[in-house]
C-alpha cells in the first residue's frame, strides 16, 4: 500500500533533519494519510478510500465527494477514485 492519496496524489517528501550542532541527515515528511468512507448523492453508497487529511478538508469545502471529484484531475486520481468518477459520471448522465 503506498503512501499516497488516492484524490490529490499527496505523497511523501524528503528533507533534513537538523541537529543543534545543525549536523543535516534524511528524512521523509509522510502525508497524514487516513482511511475513510465517503459518501457518494449519485450513486447512494459509500466508497473507501484512503486520503490525507487536507483532502478530506478540501472534499467537505466543495460540497462532498461527487462535486470534488467533477473537478479533479485524472492524473491526479487514483485508479480506484478514477473509477469511481467514472461511476458517478454514468449515473448523473442516466438521470439527466
Amino acid at each position: 500500500m503506498s503512501r499516497r492519496c488516492e484524490l490529490t496524489g499527496k505523497g511523501p517528501m524528503t528533507g533534513n533533519n537538523v541537529s543543534h550542532a545543525n549536523n543535516k541527515t534524511k528524512r521523509r515528511f509522510l502525508p497524514n494519510l487516513n482511511d475513510v468512507t465517503l459518501q457518494s448523492e449519485t450513486l447512494g453508497r459509500g466508497v473507501k478510500l484512503r486520503i490525507s487529511a487536507a483532502a478530506l478538508r478540501s472534499v467537505d469545502h466543495r460540497g462532498g465527494l461527487d462535486a470534488f471529484l467533477a473537478k479533479a484531475k485524472d492524473e491526479e486520481l487514483s485508479t480506484n477514485a478514477l473509477k469511481v468518477k467514472k461511476e458517478i459520471a454514468k449515473a448523473q448522465a442516466v438521470e439527466a
